[in-house]
């Protein structure tokens, strides 16, 4: 599973980057094309982030990545 996420995580960011191009670089006669390639990069971003926190808390329960330096909530209720 961890690969198949590292590949989802590849092609997303392709995904962002080239459609973000054909974005940004559109005429702006064309206003359909940019907004469907908009979105497109849009959905390619928020895959690639998904994917991107997925494979870093998966390194961490591994034991692969040191987990991040987080403060410890404490329960004081007791």
């Amino acid at each position: 599973m961890p690969k198949l996420i590292a590949i989802l995580n590849v092609v997303a960011w392709a995904g962002f980057w080239a459609f973000g191009y054909l974005a940004l670089t559109t005429n702006a006669e064309e206003s359909g094309r940019m907004l469907v390639a908009l979105i497109l990069a849009a959905v390619g971003a928020a895959l690639g982030l998904w994917a991107w926190f997925w494979l870093v808390r998966h390194s961490e329960e591994i034991g692969y990545a040191k987990p991040a330096n987080r403060a410890q909530i404490e329960d004081d209720a007791a």
